[in-house]
C-alpha cells in the first residue's frame, strides 16, 4: 500500500520498481523509477530523483525523501503513516492486496487448480502456477480469462499426495516451489503441525489472529477508536511494513509467474504477526506485556484485524483456505 501511496502522490505508476531501501528500517522504500524516466526524457536520474524528492517533502506523512545510489529515490514515511495501515488494511479486507499495477493487461488461468487432476508433478506445478498467476494478476488490475477445464482425476503421484495430505497442503507446497520442474513432493513432509512447517505457519497465523478477535468479542473488548501513536514497537512496525508491501508482492508474483514470491511473503506476515501477538498481546491476560489501557488494547486489536485480513488475502490468492481455528 505505501509504495502505491507514494506513486499516487507523485502522479506516476511505479509498480515493479520498488525495493526495500538498503539499510533503511520499516517504512523506507527505494525506487528505480528515475532511471526509467531518464531513459525516456533525457535528464540525469539523480536530477529526476531530486525533483521527485522535493515534491514529496511537503507531504505530512513523509519523514524523508532523498536521492541515493546515483539516482534512486528513497522515501521514508512517518511511523504514524505506517501505523495507520492497521485500520486501512483491516477495513479493506481482501482488497488490501489489490493494485492497478497490471491494468491494461490480460492473462488466462485454468478453471480448476486441483493438483489431483494433473498426471505428473511437472503438470501439477504448471497448473498451480497458472492459477495463482491468474488470480494475482486479476488482483493487480489485469483482465482474467478462464480456460475450459481439461484435467481429469488422476491415479498418479499428485493425486496420491492430495489423498494423503489434502488439496490445500499440496497446492501450497507447489505454489511455494520456485521451479516449475518435475521434482516430487513428499506428502509426509506436509503433515507436521508445527511452526517449522510453512503451510502450518500461514494457517496458524491467520487462525491465531482470528482467535484474538473472537476472544476480544467474548470479553466485550472492541477495536474502536484508533490511536496510531500506540503502535510504535519495532515488532509492530515490522509487521505493518510487511503489510505495506503486499500489493507489490502480489503484482510481482503475477508479473514474474512466481507464486513462491507471494507464498513466502505470506509466511513473513504470519511470522511477524505471531511475534507481535507474543511480545505485544492485545488481550488483558497477556501478562506484563498486556495493554495498559483500553486505547492500547484497541490499537492492538486493529493490528490483529489487519493481520488476519492480509494473511487471508494472500492465502485466497494462493488458493488455500484461511481457518479461524486450528
Amino acid at each position: 500500500m505505501i509504495p502505491g501511496d507514494i506513486a499516487a502522490a507523485l502522479g506516476v505508476r511505479a509498480s515493479g520498481t520498488w525495493r526495500p531501501a538498503p539499510g533503511g528500517g520499516p517504512g523506507s522504500y527505494a525506487t528505480s523509477l528515475p532511471f526509467l524516466m531518464a531513459g525516456e526524457a533525457g535528464p540525469e536520474p539523480a536530477d529526476i530523483a531530486a525533483d521527485l524528492a522535493g515534491r514529496l517533502r511537503g507531504e505530512s506523512w513523509i519523514e524523508a525523501a532523498r536521492v541515493t545510489g546515483g539516482g534512486y529515490l528513497t522515501v521514508t514515511v512517518t511511523d504514524r503513516a505506517l501505523a495507520g495501515l492497521a485500520v486501512r488494511v483491516a477495513e479493506a479486507g481482501d482488497a488490501c492486496a489489490a493494485s492497478d499495477a497490471l491494468r491494461g493487461t490480460s492473462v488466462s488461468a485454468p478453471a480448476s487448480d486441483d493438483p489431483a487432476s494433473a498426471p505428473t508433478w511437472a503438470a501439477a506445478r504448471r497448473l498451480v502456477i497458472d492459477a495463482v498467476t491468474g488470480r494475482a494478476a486479476q488482483c493487480s488490475g489485469a483482465t482474467l480469462e478462464i480456460r475450459p477445464e481439461r484435467g481429469t482425476p488422476s491415479t498418479q503421484a499428485p493425486a496420491a499426495a492430495v489423498a494423503f495430505a489434502g488439496q490445500d497442503a499440496v497446492r501450497y507446497a507447489l505454489a511455494r516451489s520456485a521451479s516449475g520442474g518435475a521434482e516430487p513432493i513428499d506428502p509426509v513432509d506436509l503433515v507436521p503441525d508445527g511452526l517449522e512447517s510453512p503451510f502450518f505457519l500461514v494457517r496458524y497465523g491467520h487462525a491465531q489472529a482470528a482467535s484474538v478477535l473472537r476472544w476480544a468479542g467474548e470479553l466485550g473488548i472492541g477495536h474502536g477508536e484508533f490511536d496510531a501513536e500506540l503502535l510504535s514497537h519495532a515488532r509492530e512496525l515490522e509487521l505493518l511494513a510487511a503489510m505495506s508491501w503486499l500489493p507489490e508482492r502480489v503484482a510481482a508474483a503475477a508479473r514474474r509467474r512466481r507464486p513462491d514470491v507471494l507464498a513466502r511473503h505470506v509466511e513473513r506476515l504470519a511470522s511477524r504477526w505471531l511475534d507481535c501477538a507474543e511480545g505485544h498481546p492485545a488481550l488483558p491476560f497477556g501478562g506484563r506485556q498486556a495493554p495498559r489501557d483500553a486505547a492500547e488494547a484497541s490499537a492492538r486489536l486493529w493490528l490483529a484485524a489487519a493481520a488476519q485480513a492480509a494473511i487471508a488475502a494472500g492465502l485466497r490468492l494462493i488458493g488455500v483456505a484461511a481457518p479461524t481455528r486450528i
